[in-house]
């Protein structure tokens, strides 16, 4: 699956952003889409995940409340909605793909085979 990720930009502190991940030459499937984030200097972490046929959510402790990911089957495409937002989400953001498996390694980057680009979300305080 090729993805394609868009949506970031700079916001202030308490703002929102909504991000992006489309599919790009095939329909999502039975497969899992998550977004992963990296800081300058850190290593890439977890955010969010979403199991395409069931909508089922997952979200990283740091995140919960704050940002929502969902489905937009009219444009194949995985949205982060980000309220809230505070400087410590600055960070490059990268959507993923992967087959479904044991939803507790949702959250585990080597399991995701195809990467799209990343965007970058900066939050100024």
């Amino acid at each position: 699956v090729q993805l394609q990720a868009s949506g970031g930009g700079l916001v202030q502190a308490g703002g929102s952003l909504r991000l992006s991940c489309a599919s790009s030459g095939r329909t999502f499937g039975n497969i899992v889409v998550g977004w992963f984030r990296q800081a300058l200097g850190k290593e890439r972490e977890f955010v969010a995940a979403t199991a395409w046929r069931s909508g089922t959510t997952y979200y990283a402790d740091s995140v919960k409340g704050r940002f929502t990911i969902s489905r937009d089957n009219t444009k194949n495409a995985v949205n982060l909605q980000m309220d809230s937002l505070k400087p410590e989400d600055t960070a490059a953001y990268y959507c993923a793909a992967r087959s479904p498996g044991y939803s507790p390694t949702y959250s585990r980057e080597s399991m995701y085979n195809d990467w799209g680009q990343g965007t970058l979300v900066t939050v100024s305080s």
